[in-house]
């Protein structure tokens, strides 16, 4: 498949293969909005199978610099994914440093991945060096990996979120940073290395042609392992981060009666028949949290809404009087597309 075109700007890097979520097109992007050829829908037509309405669908780039390809019918409520204010405390929280070790970790694997060895190029595939960061919410992890990617000659970044808030947070920190996609339009190819493509779409519906990522990262979102080896390159990568066993151990205790541990790799089992496992790193982080970052920390996770307001209400009381204890572990997978 051909590179999605871009308006007249002049810029020659190498786009991701974008597609319509509506109907499976190429997208054609130009710096107000993305607009399918119709391809697929003409070759339905083709097949005697003639759709209701041959359109060219659109859709809007937003002034941030974000696109929303998700469709209403792929939505399960009416503002899918994190809140504002979620978002705005795990902005907090992670600005505090408290995961930064995961941070680092993630990206000093990134930048140790054999990627020009070990994906295949595909006839198909003219879009250069793709990655798509799944579920990846304000960019915390998303910037960070960005950097080890430009090492590995990544030619772009897709970072995809089902939160329209958390979305509009990435690109306005993209933007601010000088790495959206945009300003890639406008400057010339080499001054903005593996751009940032900032879109509010389902992971399930990838609005990506199958077979043009060079590799996927999704920390702490969710697993799909056949559409993610549908949608990488042969020996392509996989980089998963999780919640290990013992996380937040002691806030998890003074907040349920019942405490069910974390089952990190549980999925495995499922991406056997299409990933070999590569590696398997720990992090461990203490944390001694103040009542406002323990406050943020219950805000950004489920722990907001399902403890009991009562436990919560003495837990952060207990903060306000002397700094909460506790471990965050996490555990990081690397796999390769067989």
């Amino acid at each position: 498949m051909s590179p999605s075109p871009v308006s007249e700007s002049a810029h020659t890097f190498a786009i991701p293969d974008f597609i319509c979520p509506l109907c499976q097109s190429p997208l054609q992007l130009d710096a107000k909005s993305w607009t399918c050829d119709a391809s697929q829908q003409a070759s339905l037509m083709a097949d005697g199978k003639t759709p209701a309405k041959l359109s060219h669908h659109s859709f809007d780039v937003a002034r941030q610099g974000y696109v929303n390809l998700l469709p209403v019918q792929q939505k399960k409520s009416k503002a899918p994914g994190d809140s504002p204010e979620s978002i705005a405390a795990r902005q907090r929280f992670l600005a505090a440093g408290h995961y930064a070790p995961l941070q680092t970790l993630i990206g000093e694997q990134l930048a140790r991945l054999a990627i020009e060895e070990s994906v295949e190029e595909t006839v198909e595939s003219k879009t250069g060096q793709c990655w798509a960061d799944i579920g990846s919410g304000e960019g915390y992890y998303t910037l960070a990996m960005r950097e080890a990617l430009v090492k590995q000659g990544i030619d772009s970044l897709i970072a995809v979120d089902i939160s329209k808030p958390a979305v509009v947070t990435l690109a306005k920190a993209s933007k601010a940073a000088g790495v959206l996609w945009q300003q890639a339009t406008v400057q010339a190819a080499a001054s903005i290395p593996c751009p940032i493509y900032p879109l509010v779409a389902s992971a399930a519906h990838l609005p990506l042609a199958p077979g043009s990522l060079t590799g996927i990262s999704t920390i702490f979102s969710p697993i799909l392992p056949e559409v993610f080896a549908q949608m990488l390159q042969p020996g392509g990568w996989l980089v998963i981060a999780k919640p290990d066993v013992g996380h937040l151990a002691s806030v998890r205790e003074a907040l349920f009666d019942s405490v069910r541990e974390h089952d990190s790799d549980k999925f495995l089992t499922q991406l056997e028949p299409y990933f070999t496992q590569h590696a398997v790193l720990s992090c461990n982080q203490e944390l001694q949290l103040n009542q406002a970052d323990l406050t943020d920390l219950l805000t950004m996770t489920p722990y907001a809404y399902r403890a009991q307001p009562a436990k919560r209400d003495a837990l952060l009381t207990s903060a306000n009087e002397n700094e909460f204890k506790t471990e965050a572990k996490f555990v990081v997978y690397i796999l390769r597309k067989r």
